[in-house]
């Protein structure tokens, strides 16, 4: 049943929320007498809360508010996000269902989602991370996860009749759209109110980026294609705090930015975020462990990350060779020289905007407004300044010569040669 008015939940209100919905209250065995709810949202713009039975029972409500939370009803932002959010967990599941969490209930007046509950040892991916844990299947789920879901909401598999109409649906999240506009693509290029960085160290590196011709003109052409192209249903903020993991489970979750965009941007995200890990791991070090070891691991889980997801992607795209997509025509596209030909550019093109914006991304976390934690659980600034340093100007170099890259492995290479 769908409420008749918002208002933001706390976990006695919650309850009441409960009772009255019934595919919640069945999910907990009818068993409301001995709750336990926690409010842990620790984002920057929901309430989240772990609903445990005492029956076994169990689910986590995410309630979108109509501001930005870390910052308050200063910042307004449309709770609309949530229905967007629901409907592309339900698209992306239906196409990955191993690795994003089920919806078991969408209420679009409350703006609230009720989907499985990942109980622990789930634990954030950025966390993980930051601890120095080896996921050993985490390239394998992620790449997985990005082929299935880009491949199978995009042109290749899609016809354009489809297509133009899911478009036409997610252009509605116009507002998330215009955030990652700023974020990303504007406010760390200009004096902005939002933008910091670890100061004194990195001023002048900050006035650097504000001053750098050659690296407006890329972010601007990376930007028109954010805005431009909907190339697929992309999760529109799949960084590694996007990610829930264990040792053998990966679960892509907050999908609320989602919308029809470039691939790049998703898999760029995703990239970007590990080389931040990787630079952020001298900060982590100390004498027992010098983190050398995990920075190797990080390293081979960026390329095998983007060498499995091309051989998923291409073997979808050759699997669905006869079927409804229609960006290549099978009449035109008639023989395997030229089959060839197409993927190979295709492929190219999208390993470049993965460089592209996997750059933007690391830049705006560095100098921009929503900083990452492995840089910022870093206690000593200078430490800090210095790891951040390196990945600014390893950004700033990817953004510039990202077309000169052929393969993952010689971009792992530069992030190497980096000097220290």
């Amino acid at each position: 049943m769908e409420s008749s008015v918002f208002r933001p939940l706390d976990e006695k209100s919650l309850v009441e929320y409960i009772k009255s919905t019934p595919s919640l209250s069945s999910l907990l065995g009818d068993r409301l007498d001995a709750l336990t709810i926690k409010e842990v949202g620790d984002g920057n713009l929901n309430l989240v809360f772990i609903v445990v039975s005492s029956g076994g029972g169990s689910f986590v409500a995410k309630q979108a508010l109509p501001y930005v939370r870390c910052i308050g009803e200063s910042w307004p932002m449309t709770k609309e996000r949530a229905y967007f959010e629901a409907l592309v967990l339900k698209e992306h599941g239906r196409l990955c269902s191993d690795h994003v969490p089920e919806v078991y209930h969408f209420d679009r007046t409350m703006s609230l989602i009720a989907m499985r509950y990942l109980e622990p040892p789930h634990i954030i991916l950025r966390k993980g991370l930051i601890a120095g844990i080896i996921y050993p299947l985490l390239a394998e789920h992620m790449s997985d996860y990005m082929a299935k879901t880009l491949f199978c909401t995009s042109l290749l598999y899609h016809t354009t009749t489809d297509h133009k109409k899911a478009v036409a649906e997610f252009c509605g999240n116009v507002e998330l759209c215009r955030l990652t506009e700023q974020v990303i693509f504007s406010d760390p290029y200009k004096v902005s109110q939002y933008n910091r960085c670890t100061s004194p160290y990195l001023d002048r590196d900050a006035e650097a980026v504000r001053e750098d011709n050659v690296l407006k003109l890329e972010v601007a052409e990376l930007k028109s294609m954010f805005c431009e192209r909907a190339q697929a249903l992309i999760h529109g903020d799949l960084h590694t705090g996007s990610v829930m993991v264990t040792s053998d489970s990966t679960q892509v979750i907050d999908p609320e930015f989602g919308f029809y965009g470039p691939m790049g941007f998703d898999i760029g995200a995703f990239l970007g975020n590990l080389i931040l890990a990787f630079f952020a791991q001298d900060g982590h070090a100390n004498e027992s462990n010098d983190r050398e070891l995990y920075k190797k691991w990080i390293l081979r889980t960026i390329e095998d990350t983007w060498n499995l997801f091309e051989k998923k992607f291409t073997s979808l795209w050759n699997d669905n060779r006869d079927g409804n997509g229609e960006a290549y025509l099978a009449a035109i596209y008639n023989n395997a020289e030229l089959q060839l030909l197409v993927q190979k550019k295709y492929m190219k093109d999208l390993f470049h905007d993965s460089l592209g914006f996997g750059a933007a991304k690391m830049i705006r976390r560095i100098v921009g407004v929503a900083h990452v934690e492995d840089f910022e659980s870093i206690q000593d600034a200078s430490k800090r300044a210095y790891c951040e340093h390196r990945a600014l100007e390893f950004a700033k170099r990817l953004l510039k010569e990202r077309r000169g890259f052929q393969s993952i492995n010689q971009v792992v290479s530069v992030i190497l040669e980096m000097p220290s």
